[in-house]
């Protein structure tokens, strides 16, 4: 998995991009088949906003979050793609292989 953090108005500091990278790992945890991930942190007056653009096998996954605090909009942006990849996933799965299986047995 390549991972690109860009920071809009914002320094990316070593913390912030190891937090990122360890947020992340749970999406790889769930979903191996990552190509690249793009994530770019902004600060816009009060608001602290992530959004991240994940290229998956079979397509393109995004999703943003936006909170008072950057590690809070990370956290929420992590738990949404937290989600949209395991519905990716269950999109993958062929649900009829047991019954091959057990047709091939009879």
């Amino acid at each position: 998995m390549q991972l690109t953090l860009t920071g809009h108005h914002l320094e990316i500091t070593p913390a912030l991009r190891s937090y990122v990278e360890k947020k992340l790992d749970r999406i790889v945890r769930h979903f191996d088949q990552l190509i690249d991930v793009h994530c770019v942190l902004t600060v816009e007056k009060l608001d602290h906003k992530a959004e991240a653009t994940l290229k998956v096998s079979g397509g393109t996954l995004h999703a943003d979050a936006v909170d008072g605090n950057m590690y809070a909009a990370i956290d929420a942006l992590v738990d949404k793609l937290d989600r949209r990849v395991k519905k990716h996933k269950e999109k993958k799965t062929d649900h009829h292989a047991a019954e091959v299986v057990r047709a091939r047995s009879l």
